[in-house]
């Protein structure tokens, strides 16, 4: 039997044991070291090559964030991060993902407690996934967005060039007119608008048509932390109104579901930014998460898309060119009101495929909607979650179902579930699944 290297990094001198101890309590796995902040962390990594790393965040010296970026530059390596479930754990978790890391599990509190197995065994499924997927070298995209640059100005904020896994990788230009078509419809908006603070409204500076240019000493992983915290300090409301964007349609015959788990984050960001503002028809999705780290998912993915995302909420009525995620903790369905209106609705019921939400009890509650065009998306993820539903759908005359194909997923689980159904019309990379949804939805 392969035994598989881990490197524990921790502050703290007994978490370091702890999580050590959780780690060999399998045989499969080997701690070849620890460390015991970010900066000892990037050494080790280059010096023992391991097959997998645990990650904290909060640390001296050099922090979580900080080394995975570094980390995920010069020596790509999977990355399970250890994450308090508070909303600043959400926020840098979130950001962790954005910059790499393969996936998350709850950090232990220290304390003897019953579910100590649980969170073992959570902790060794990553572990085993992440070693044994095919850790893609592809551009990860980390927008930046300054302290003047608030989201209430309701326009999306210009990309900072990304930062690759794969420093030899080419970075593909954009044009010149595209960047134009996309720009000039933001710059008259935001000079239309109004940006207020608690002291004293004031107009907004026109948006000036060149990019920023990148600066490794001015955009830093320090400053993309106190961007999340100002986007965390917007009321809830706020957030879900904060790009002002009226649709110009109230009613749709078209509908949009996407299922995804591990590197969904990244896969939806790839997806949802590739979406216009105009999109004729809802979005509801289903990517498994604990709860606080959907909202905290929907914050950051609104900030960066045209069209608006929020964590869903019960009773939420479904608009088009909106994007709908269900929260952690709540199973999420559709149904029609009998004056034609969707709206979403939430429950507790017991765990489908290991899940709450389940993408599965997603797609089934889509089936009775049959005046709606759906298009059916499953995205990266463990496991099979959603493609027997997807399969349902299909037996009921769903106009369009993709997968996401197995050159860009962090785990190829949930897509190759659907596929081997039979079920998919349309198995594609990332990149590729927006504009072929496009296409088939207009």
């Amino acid at each position: 039997m392969q035994v598989f290297k881990v490197l524990v990094i921790d502050d703290s001198a007994f978490m370091r044991k702890y999580i050590s101890d959780m780690v060999t309590s399998d045989t499969q796995f080997e701690v070849v070291d620890t460390a015991k902040n970010g900066q000892e962390a990037v050494e080790k990594v280059k010096s023992l090559n391991p097959d997998v790393i645990t990650m904290d965040i909060e640390m001296p010296v050099m922090n979580g964030l900080e080394a995975l970026k570094v980390i995920m530059e010069d020596h790509p390596t999977p990355a399970i991060m250890l994450s308090s479930f508070t909303e600043k754990g959400a926020r840098e978790t979130i950001l962790a993902l954005e910059l790499g890391a393969f996936d998350f599990i709850q950090k232990p509190s220290g304390t003897i407690s019953c579910d100590i197995h649980v969170v073992s065994e959570h902790l060794h499924e990553r572990l085993r996934a992440a070693i044994t997927s095919k850790m893609k070298k592809r551009p990860i995209q980390v927008n930046v967005v300054t302290e003047s640059e608030s989201i209430e100005g309701g326009s999306p904020k210009v990309p900072i060039p990304p930062i690759s896994a794969a420093p030899a990788a080419p970075v593909i230009p954009v044009k010149k007119e595209f960047i134009d078509s996309v720009r000039k419809p933001m710059i008259q908006e935001r000079q239309e608008l109004q940006y207020r603070t608690p002291l004293s409204p004031k107009k907004l500076e026109p948006i000036k048509p060149e990019a920023p240019k990148w600066d490794r000493k001015l955009h830093t992983v320090e400053t993309i932390r106190e961007t999340a915290a100002t986007l965390a300090s917007v009321p809830p409301n706020e957030v879900r109104e904060s790009k002002i964007k009226q649709s110009k349609r109230t009613t749709f015959n078209q509908l949009v579901a996407v299922g995804s788990s591990t590197g969904g984050p990244r896969a939806l960001k790839e997806l949802l930014t590739g979406i216009p503002e105009d999109f004729p028809a809802p979005i509801v999705i289903v990517q498994h998460m604990p709860a606080n780290f959907t909202k905290s998912l929907a914050q950051r993915l609104n900030t960066f898309c045209q069209i608006r995302v929020v964590e869903a909420e019960n009773g939420d009525r479904l608009e088009p060119g909106t994007a709908y995620i269900a929260p952690g903790g709540w199973h999420m369905t559709i149904r029609r009101e009998a004056k034609g209106t969707c709206v979403v609705e939430l429950d507790k019921q017991e765990l489908r495929n290991g899940h709450r939400p389940s993408v599965d009890i997603l797609f089934e509650s889509l089936i009775p909607l049959k005046d709606l065009e759906k298009h059916i998306v499953l995205l990266t993820g463990m496991g099979s979650d959603g493609a027997r539903a997807m399969k349902s759908l299909t037996e009921h005359g769903v106009k369009s179902t993709f997968a996401e194909s197995e050159e860009s997923c962090v785990v190829y689980g949930m897509p190759r579930s659907a596929i081997e159904l039979g079920c998919v019309k349309h198995i594609l990379p990332i990149q590729e699944i927006a504009p072929k949804l496009l296409q088939v939805v207009k």
